[in-house]
């Protein structure tokens, strides 16, 4: 099993969330997180990865709007 990370997930329907995701071989996430809500991936919320605060997690991912 490889290795996972939590992050969390800041504004849009999801926002205080978090997310556990798996880290590539280079140890980053994925560029993006795809929140599914109610009409499933036509409609769900776009998080992007962001560096995260120095005095918070490394990695966040921001709200940029829904699919449709």
């Amino acid at each position: 099993m490889g290795a996972t990370t939590e992050i969390p997930l800041v504004g849009g329907t999801a926002d205080g969330d978090t997310v556990i995701v798996d880290l590539d071989m280079h140890g980053r996430p994925p560029l993006t997180h795809h929140h599914l809500v109610d009409g499933g991936l036509a409609g769900a919320d776009i998080y992007e990865l962001e560096s995260g605060s120095d005095e918070g997690p490394p990695w966040v991912y921001r709200w940029r709007g829904t699919a449709s």
